[in-house]
Formats: C-alpha cells, sequence, structure tokens
C-alpha cells in the first residue's frame, strides 16, 4: 500500500469520527472551503467596522484599539478579538483544506486550476494577516514590521534597505502608516478575487457552510472573545527593542523561523513550498491510473436540453448552437480537461430515461466506459441468471465505485451493478429493474456531503425523490426502493440498510414476472 493510500485511510478513520460527532451532512471536514469563506466575510465584517472606528495614524492607532477594546461588547468592544480569531481560523482551515485534497489526490487533471488558483491564497493570507499586526501598532506590530523589512532586505536586488525606516521615531510617519493600511485593507482585494477565480470551474460552489456549523463556528469565536480577549502590547517605541512579547505563531511564524535559521532561509523554504503546490498536478504518479474517457455528446440524439450542462460539478460541458441550425436548439459540447469521467451527466440526460423496449439505448450524453445500454443490459442479464437459479425476490443494488463497491453488497439473492458515481444512474433503471423481476431495488453511494465528485450523491437523491428532472416516475412503489449512502470501507452499514430492505420486502407481494409486467412502455 503507497503512502498516498494510508494517507487517505487514515483520514477516512478520522472523518468517521466527526461524522459521528456531527453527522456526515455536517462533518466540518467536508466543508473546509465553505467554512473558510465563512471567515473571510467575518473578517470583512469586522474589518469595516474596525476601520471606521479606529485612528489610522502613527500617533493614534494604539490608543484607539486600546479604547475600543476597553467598549462594552455592543459597542463591538469584543470585534477586535472576534477579528483576531477569525484570522486564525482562516489560516487553520485553509492548511486543512489544502492537506486534505493532497491526501485525497484532488490536484491533477480537471481539479487542476483549482488547485493552482488556491497556492496564491496562501500568500494572499499571510500577507493580510501580518499585516493587520501593524495597524496596531503596538510592540508586537512593531516587531513583526522591523522582521518583515529584513526578512526583505535578504533579497539582493533591493536598492535601499527597508529596515531604515524603523531606526528613528521621525522615519515612522504617518505616510508609511498609509502603507500599511494599503496592505491589510487592499490586499484582501485581490484575495477577493482569487477566491471568486479559485470556485470558477466548480459548479454549484458551496461558499456558505451548513447552518448549525456556521452558527457554531461564529459562536467559538465570541465565546474565545469572552473568555480570553485580545490584548495589547505596550505602544510601539522604535528606539527601544520589545521584549517579552505574546506571539500568534499561527501567523507570524516566519518572524521567530527566520531568527533561529536565516531570512534567506526562510525565503528558499517559502519559495520552494510555493513552487512545489504549483508544479505538483505535473508531477507523475506513483501508481498511473487508466484514464476514464470522457463523456461523448451524441448530436443526433441531444435536444439542448441543458440538464447535463446544469449538472456537470466542474463546468466541463457548455452549449453551443446546434449543427442542425434550428432556431433555438443548442447542443452540448465536453471539454475533455475538465471532465472528470463521473457519468454524472448521463443521469441527467432525459434520453438516458427512456420507457421503451428499444433494442438500444442511445443517449444524448454517455460514457463510453459504461454506457446507459450497456448498464441495461447487465441488469437484464443479471437478473435472468437470478430468475434462472430459483431466486424469488431478487434485489437489484446500484452501488457507487468511490463508496461501498458492488462486491461488498453482493449476495445470493442480489445483483449487485457498480456505477461511476451514483450520480449516473438515471431513474428510469428504477423501472427497468422492476419490470424485469426484481423485488425492490437499493441504491447505495457515498455518504451525504461526501461524494467524490461533489454533487452525485446529492443530485441522485434528489431525483430519486422526485425534486430534480429527470426524477423518478410516480408509479414506481416507495416500499420497493431504498437508499443507503455510506463512505468507502464502511459498508456494514450499507448491509444493514440491505438486510432491513430484505425483510419489507418479503412482507410484500412477490414480483410480477416478466412477461406479465403490466407497465406500459413510454417514449420520453
Amino acid at each position: 500500500m503507497t503512502e498516498r493510500a494510508l494517507g487517505r485511510r487514515a483520514w477516512g478513520r478520522v472523518d468517521q469520527v466527526f461524522d459521528a460527532a456531527f453527522g456526515s451532512a455536517a462533518n466540518p471536514l467536508r466543508h473546509l472551503g465553505a467554512l473558510g469563506f465563512l471567515c473571510f466575510w467575518v473578517l470583512v465584517a469586522s474589518g469595516v467596522y474596525l476601520y471606521v472606528v479606529i485612528d489610522t495614524s502613527v500617533e493614534g492607532a494604539h490608543a484607539s484599539i486600546d479604547q475600543l477594546s476597553a467598549m462594552p461588547w455592543w459597542g463591538g468592544g469584543w470585534l477586535r478579538s472576534v477579528h483576531r480569531f477569525a484570522a486564525d481560523a482562516f489560516m487553520v482551515l485553509m492548511g486543512v483544506h489544502l492537506l486534505r485534497e493532497w491526501v485525497h489526490g484532488r490536484f491533477r487533471g480537471f481539479r487542476r486550476f483549482s488547485w493552482q488558483t488556491g497556492v496564491p491564497l496562501i500568500v494572499f493570507g499571510f500577507v493580510c494577516a501580518i499585516g493587520g499586526f501593524w495597524l496596531n501598532w503596538d510592540a508586537l506590530g512593531l516587531y513583526s514590521a522591523q522582521a518583515t523589512a529584513e526578512w526583505f532586505d535578504a533579497l539582493p536586488w533591493l536598492a535601499a534597505p527597508l529596515a531604515r525606516n524603523f531606526l528613528t521615531v521621525e522615519a515612522v510617519s504617518d505616510r508609511l502608516f498609509s502603507l500599511f493600511v494599503f496592505v491589510h485593507l487592499g490586499v484582501p482585494l485581490l484575495m477577493l478575487f482569487g477566491l471568486w477565480f479559485h470556485i470558477q470551474r466548480i459548479t454549484r460552489a458551496a461558499v456558505w457552510p451548513p447552518r448549525r456549523l456556521a452558527l457554531g463556528l461564529l459562536a467559538l469565536f465570541v465565546g474565545l472573545a469572552i473568555v480570553s480577549p485580545v490584548v495589547s502590547h505596550g505602544p510601539a517605541q522604535v528606539d527601544r527593542m520589545p521584549a517579552g512579547l505574546r506571539l500568534d505563531w499561527l501567523l507570524l511564524f516566519m518572524h521567530p523561523l527566520a531568527e533561529a535559521t536565516s531570512n534567506a532561509a526562510v525565503w528558499a523554504f517559502a519559495t520552494l513550498g510555493l513552487l512545489g503546490l504549483l508544479v505538483l498536478p505535473y508531477l507523475p504518479r506513483p501508481q498511473r491510473a487508466p484514464r476514464l474517457a470522457v463523456a461523448q455528446v451524441d448530436a443526433d440524439h441531444c435536444n439542448g436540453c441543458r440538464r447535463c450542462f446544469e449538472d456537470c460539478p466542474y463546468a466541463a460541458v457548455t452549449m453551443v448552437p446546434h449543427p442542425n441550425r434550428r432556431v433555438g436548439r443548442e447542443l452540448a459540447v465536453v471539454h475533455a480537461d475538465l471532465c472528470a469521467a463521473c457519468g454524472i451527466c448521463a443521469g441527467a440526460c432525459p434520453s438516458s430515461t427512456p420507457f421503451r423496449r428499444a433494442s438500444e439505448l442511445v443517449t444524448g450524453i454517455d460514457m463510453p466506459d459504461l454506457t446507459v445500454h450497456a448498464l441495461r443490459e447487465r441488469l437484464r442479464q443479471g437478473l435472468a441468471r437470478l430468475r434462472a437459479a430459483g431466486v424469488a425476490r431478487p434485489i437489484v443494488a446500484f452501488c457507487c465505485e468511490q463508496g461501498v463497491a458492488a462486491h461488498e453488497v453482493q449476495a445470493a439473492d442480489v445483483l449487485a451493478l457498480d456505477l461511476l458515481c451514483t450520480g449516473m444512474l438515471a431513474p428510469s433503471f428504477v423501472n427497468y429493474a422492476l419490470r424485469d423481476g426484481a423485488a425492490g431495488v437499493l441504491v447505495s453511494g457515498c455518504c451525504e456531503g461526501g461524494c467524490e465528485f461533489r454533487l452525485g450523491q446529492r443530485l441522485a437523491d434528489e431525483r430519486l425523490r422526485r425534486a430534480r428532472e429527470p426524477h423518478l416516475q410516480v408509479d414506481v412503489p416507495p416500499q420497493r426502493l431504498a437508499t443507503a449512502w455510506a463512505p468507502a470501507g464502511q459498508p456494514q452499514s450499507v448491509l444493514a440498510e440491505l438486510q432491513a430492505f430484505r425483510q419489507r420486502l418479503q412482507a410484500l407481494a412477490p414480483p410480477e414476472s416478466p412477461e406479465s409486467s403490466s407497465l406500459e412502455s413510454v417514449h420520453v
């Protein structure tokens, strides 16, 4: 087993612990990006208030912030602390988010754009955070400004040393302080643009976490502000060496690191680290898996309904004028470098859900590795084998390759079929299974919020609940359909649901034979 596989397994165990504590839908590890966005907007909202009430000058900055901290909570006395804790949380969430994506290998191929546009956000985050300490202009802010200036002075091409701006009291003027204000307030605008760019190739990007997670994080910030409020050091004194500083090690770790090594070493560490993250998607894989064929569009069967365009998780499908030149008619086009080969688009295509007894199912968009017709044949032939073996109440289980796989739920009375993603399952396959003699259908996939392709589990669930087109037909008896959502490596919950489903089916009348099925043949 490779180190990456061991890492994914270890992370899976951590996910299990958080799933048990919060539920899979509200597991904070599955919403790191959204929680980071929340922290960013907390920083923006609190920062606007702080900028309005504090004095942004060398002489008045420290006194105005001390005065703000002494104000009652309803006057904003706690906002300074919330601002700091949100900054710490933002950097932690960004780091854990990066680590999680790396462990799961989500930085190559169709994910490369999001990975590489996320790397500059690390720089923006630290620049904003460090600049915030300067605005306070206490002993810690002075130390940080001096250490940063000395760090830049290590670059050989600077004409004049920056550290001289802090040698005398006269050198530190309001003009220099205006630069601090620009750094702390101007760079967040670049970060906002960077965050927008970061999610451009992600459809339905989750920029807000679940409500209870959001409220919990806000309550944590307020609670920390009450229990352990942020307190300033003494005013900055350029002619004195600061001592006994209370460092924020999350945001200012580079300063003591430079003291322990050298400014040149920190430059090398930062430069090589960022370059390494940028080139990581281009490095050879330890064990290169075969690339699945991307989705293919059949122009003769694409009616331009835009459902594949709307449901694609990575914006790999765009719409262009249809070559038949009919007014208002469009054609789906798949961009191979963005396609995740998940098949969600095939499950969204209305021509993937025909209730007809055609010799071959041809759809507007399909997966060459597992076409809708091939899946239909596997279903028909598998149920025929079970009937020939004397199984009176066969169960069809559609399973996700990314979650609990088919071989983990296979049984004597179960026909388990793997899907590239549960989202590629057209709801009509439930009708097909029942029409071919299945007693019931179990649909299994990744846990809620844990889909490998982001939206597969959610879209499949909405289609089966008739909340999204194409939806499950109303003539499907609800007691003959069950769902089980569980992450990979945890088949126990799926097997438990399968056993309960089997017992429920025993109480129902036996399914009709395929020959006597009364389901009408309807063309959609």
